[in-house]
């Protein structure tokens, strides 16, 4: 069994027909049939059922074809990447749930352009925000600090042998749905809130006070809600008139004008910033990256 053999039997399926293949793969019809048939009498099974209307693939075909479709898929990468060195280079950012963070890195994708780098977001709990860091899944990891999580989180992150870097510091906001009883407010407090569930984002297994996405975590809320993504929660704020703790900075331009942040009278001091891994200096697209997240402390 060869990957040229290989290669015939995927071509065959895919045109539905011996012809068909034979004409994009250059070869005779003859030849290819020929091939066909070698393999299929070293591997001891019909990949192709013959019939009046041509060939359909038997059972035992489809599961052969999608195994040799796997191998043919990995060399066809390798050979890219170590013989024609053509690869694209990877740049990944992992973040709490942060829209003006997605923001930014729809902004470098534009900068940079999509066709020269591969790229992947994670929008994520705290724990794996830095564990993606951590194993280089992301070079970059987006998330709050404060004077209630910072001894804690600082432990954390340097035990992983990363660092936090600073971007900017902001007061705590209430973000609700703009029919929201309380939304025409220009200052809300914790009391006014107290009719009302809180939305917090789940943190899986890792639901400690300082891993919290949110400000004041360990208030003692008489309504809480836990969600895991961002439109889930969002439904929430309008369904139930909920609302959550935030940096105040909201991306209308993702989230729509349906919500609004209004300052909380009880403020917390934050800080967004961003971890990496310690001693390692951050890529290019990743310095385009952390220069498009510091337009939002403006």
């Amino acid at each position: 069994m060869t990957l040229q053999q290989l290669r015939y039997a995927l071509a065959i399926s895919d045109n539905g027909s011996i012809n068909g293949a034979a004409k994009e793969l250059f070869i005779s019809q003859s030849s290819l049939s020929g091939s066909l048939k070698e393999l299929e009498n070293e591997i001891g099974i019909s990949i192709f059922a013959r019939t009046n209307r041509g060939i359909t693939l038997t059972p035992e075909g489809d599961e052969f074809l999608s195994c040799a479709r796997q191998v043919a898929d990995q060399f066809g990468l390798l050979y890219e990447r170590y013989v024609e060195k053509r690869v694209k280079e990877k740049f990944s950012v992992s973040m709490q749930h942060y829209t003006f963070a997605v923001k930014a890195f729809i902004d470098t994708i534009k900068t940079a352009g999509i066709d020269r780098y591969e790229f992947a977001v994670y929008e994520t709990t705290t724990a794996e925000v830095i564990e993606h860091v951590k194993s280089l899944k992301s070079e970059i990891g987006v998330l709050y600090r404060s004077g209630f999580n910072e001894k804690a989180l600082t432990k954390i992150i340097s035990e992983n042998g990363l660092e936090f870097v600073e971007l900017f510091w902001c007061d705590t906001y209430v973000y609700l749905w703009r029919g929201h009883p309380l939304a025409e407010r220009e200052r809300i407090s914790m009391q006014d809130l107290a009719p009302y569930p809180c939305l917090a984002f789940d943190q899986g297994k890792n639901n400690s006070f300082y891993l919290a996405e949110e400000m004041n975590s360990t208030y003692e809320y008489e309504r809480l809600i836990r969600a895991s993504d961002r439109a889930t929660l969002l439904n929430l704020m309008v369904g139930l008139n909920a609302y959550t703790l935030c940096s105040g900075i909201i991306c209308e331009e993702l989230n729509g004008e349906d919500y609004k942040a209004i300052p909380l009278v009880e403020s917390e001091k934050i800080c967004i910033g961003y971890v990496k891994q310690k001693g390692i200096a951050i890529s290019p697209i990743g310095e385009v990256y952390i220069h498009a997240l510091k337009h939002y402390s403006d």
